[in-house]
């Protein structure tokens, strides 16, 4: 799972750097929280958003909602995405090209939305979970077509 809050650059310049720090200090407690709650494991911080890690995708993709509804609470706003694969552990973090695709996606994400690839919406089948398609992209440095779609707000 990927994060990103939204024109956090903007948001820091209209804030100033005190109170920045202390709103983003409050989204990064709220994320851990999440993370701890629903079986994470925080890889790394962006600056503005998280890397993590889970045992299963369907608790990924409840983990990204749940970021994103206290985000809100805060009055952030973040794009977030869930994709599935093979990775190289190397110490504490992780890498491989489902990581690279992950990285891609995110970026794509409207603010608000969760996207998630098509992977992962095979592998959460029957769990309830209900999604809108997003269509095919390019992901820059990936070869072929992804299908993307969105997690359906409850």
């Amino acid at each position: 799972m990927f994060t990103d809050i939204v024109s956090s650059t903007a948001r820091a310049t209209d804030l100033g750097d005190r109170r920045w720090r202390e709103l983003l200090d409050r989204h990064d407690q709220a994320v851990r929280r999440h993370l701890t709650h629903f079986r994470g494991r925080e890889v790394n911080t962006t600056g503005d958003g998280f890397v993590a890690s889970f045992d299963g995708p369907a608790r990924a993709i409840e983990c990204a909602c749940a970021i994103r509804e206290t985000a809100r609470k805060l009055s952030l706003e973040i794009r977030a995405d869930v994709h599935t694969g093979e990775v190289e552990v190397r110490g504490d973090d992780i890498a491989g090209i489902a990581v690279h695709i992950a990285a891609r996606v995110v970026s794509l994400a409207e603010p608000r939305e969760v996207l998630v690839s098509r992977t992962v919406v095979d592998l959460v089948a029957g769990s309830g979970i209900e999604f809108a398609d997003r269509g095919e992209h390019g992901l820059t440095g990936v070869s072929g077509t992804w299908r993307l779609l969105a997690v359906a707000d409850p």
